[in-house]
């Protein structure tokens, strides 16, 4: 049985209201108006979204750094602008986010492992018949020149 529009909360019913609602409660010092609840839990899931977008970001960088270094017949223009793209995103986040760079060798790690996925994908390579762990150092992975 499912709760009447009634006795659902505003969080429930319009999310967008909901989080109009909490900023002007904020802006204007009503913190008695506050659903801290469901704001405590938004702010956590706003958190784990920045650690998500440093390890999609990574994954699609060392996917596409693994097919340039293991498919050199196939590069293209396309994959150049990926990496450089990437990296540039990458060095944004991590400078708009400061307080993910001791996170930073554990996103290469998982990023990686989304990188092999994409390998296996995209290309004829077996992704098991590569290495399993990122063969990149910060160097190759942020830095090192494209051509």
């Amino acid at each position: 049985m499912h709760p009447s529009p009634q006795t659902r909360s505003l969080y429930d019913r319009d999310f967008y209201a909901w989080t109009q609602a909490q900023t002007e409660a904020l802006r204007s010092g009503k913190l008695d108006q506050l659903d801290i609840v469901n704001l405590s839990e938004e702010i956590e899931f706003l958190g784990k979204q920045q650690r998500q977008e440093l390890r999609n970001r990574l994954g699609v960088l060392l996917g596409h750094l693994l097919k340039w270094h293991f498919q050199p017949r196939f590069r293209s223009k396309s994959w150049i602008y990926t990496i450089r793209e990437q990296r540039r995103e990458i060095c944004r986040h991590l400078k708009e986010n400061p307080s993910l760079k001791p996170y930073l060798r554990e996103a290469i790690a998982l990023g990686y492992e989304n990188g092999l996925d994409m390998v296996g994908r995209e290309t004829p390579l077996d992704p098991d018949q590569l290495p399993q762990s990122c063969p990149f150092s910060e160097f190759q992975i942020f830095e090192e020149p494209i051509s």
